[in-house]
């Protein structure tokens, strides 16, 4: 019976630690089994969780798969060697997407690229009510997210031709908002800047895609 409350009591404080740090309550029992227990297959099931996400993460940044493939790998290393130093006061997946995009940023630069000519180069018969529909999207503050109206593969395309030829610091801040869904605050601890750093970058993207949907 001791036994027995003392895990429940365990999985308590487990979840009251998980509110206090924002935190995912699953993720905050796998990270709990790690340094308690030493448990490396409850950091296994971490990175099995958020690996397909970091990669289309890292995907839609760089727009090659091999680059994206070993920039992934690179990643999840870099996550297991710094997960002691995880202080949970964002959620794991946002410290996650932090060296993700910091490492293929700078991966970026090193390379001195320009990102997502592949894209460009299949030239998808393009739709001109798909067009005037995502356009439409764009221009109105109010339903920023091109996504939703991604229902159709020429519309998916078309969003992928647009936003890859974005520059990489709006590009980024357009796949965090407009494609994973993170509200302002994540977006600010991923890039490390400011809140309203985040939202004149994001206002800067939009008109600069805007300007490239008109030019498609």
């Amino acid at each position: 019976m001791w036994g027995g409350f003392g895990v429940e009591a365990g999985l308590i404080r487990v979840k009251l630690v998980a509110r206090e740090q924002h935190i995912n309550v699953e993720d905050a029992v796998l990270l709990e089994k790690w340094r308690r227990d030493g448990d490396a297959g409850a950091v296994e099931r971490l990175i099995a969780k958020y690996q397909g996400r970091i990669y289309n993460l890292i995907l839609k940044i760089c727009a090659n798969p091999d680059d994206a493939a070993e920039l992934t790998q690179d990643t999840l290393v870099k996550v297991i060697e710094n997960i002691d130093g995880f202080e949970g006061r964002s959620s794991f997946y946002t410290w996650a997407f932090r060296i993700a995009v910091n490492l293929t940023l700078n991966y970026r630069k090193r390379k001195a690229t320009v990102g997502f000519a592949s894209l460009d180069a299949e030239s998808a018969g393009d739709d001109d009510q798909a067009r005037q529909a995502l356009a439409a999207v764009l221009r109105d503050d109010r339903t920023p997210d091109p996504a939703d109206v991604a229902e159709n593969r020429e519309l998916c395309e078309l969003i992928q031709r647009a936003i890859g030829k974005l520059e990489d610091e709006h590009r980024t801040v357009v796949v965090l908002r407009d494609i994973e869904g993170m509200d302002y605050a994540q977006i600010a601890d991923v890039l490390g800047v400011e809140l309203g750093t985040v939202k004149s970058r994001l206002s800067r993207a939009r008109a600069a895609l805007r300007q490239i949907l008109e030019a498609l």
